[in-house]
């Protein structure tokens, strides 16, 4: 299947993952990763990225762009098409896993990343670009900023299984203060009476 999307800007191509892209992407992902706790976790296999990558290509509403120089991966950024919020009518193009690798920043490649947002934008009639970042990524953050991206949430993640460990004791709790106030009450009307 040929690329939906082709963009050269000097020598940076930025086009639609490919299977080829598997290594280069999980090199980008374990760094996108490193400094992000709720993200790390085994890392993907060559074979779960290439099959991601093969599902993608096939999702008329998502694609993963790769930025390349030398045919090498050195950015990425995942595109999903949806509604602004559930109560809006419009859609926007939300870009995720925006990630150039370090050595490779203040080159242009994430404007090129975006810039292949806005032109999927355009072509899906989508008048929004939504982008996510880590809250910590003051970089990423500032690089928004400077092209008109304002703060609209903070996105949060952690696994289930903390999520659960830490409502668990919150509904204990709940319940056993309930209970002494409860009690609390009761002696107060023994005593008024």
């Amino acid at each position: 299947m040929p690329p939906r999307h082709t963009m050269n800007r000097g020598a940076v191509q930025i086009r639609d993952a490919s299977a080829q892209d598997a290594a280069g992407l999980r090199t980008i992902w374990i760094d996108f990763t490193s400094g992000h706790r709720a993200l790390q976790e085994p890392g993907a296999s060559l074979e779960q990225i290439e099959r991601a990558i093969r599902r993608l290509e096939t999702e008329p509403s998502e694609r993963l762009l790769v930025a390349t120089l030398n045919d090498g991966p050195v950015g990425v950024a995942h595109l999903r098409r949806a509604p602004v919020s559930p109560i809006h009518d419009e859609d926007a193009i939300h870009v995720g896993y925006l990630h150039v690798l370090s050595q490779y920043r203040r080159r242009g490649v994430g404007k090129q990343l975006l810039e292949a947002a806005a032109d999927w934008a355009d072509e899906k009639n989508s008048p929004h670009v939504v982008a996510s970042v880590a809250a910590a990524a003051r970089d990423a953050n500032r690089f928004l900023a400077r092209l008109g991206f304002s703060q609209v949430a903070v996105v949060r993640a952690c696994s289930v299984t903390t999520l659960r460990n830490k409502l668990e004791p919150a509904v204990a709790k709940s319940a056993s203060t309930n209970l002494v106030a409860a009690r609390r009450l009761k002696r107060r009307i023994r005593t008024a009476s």
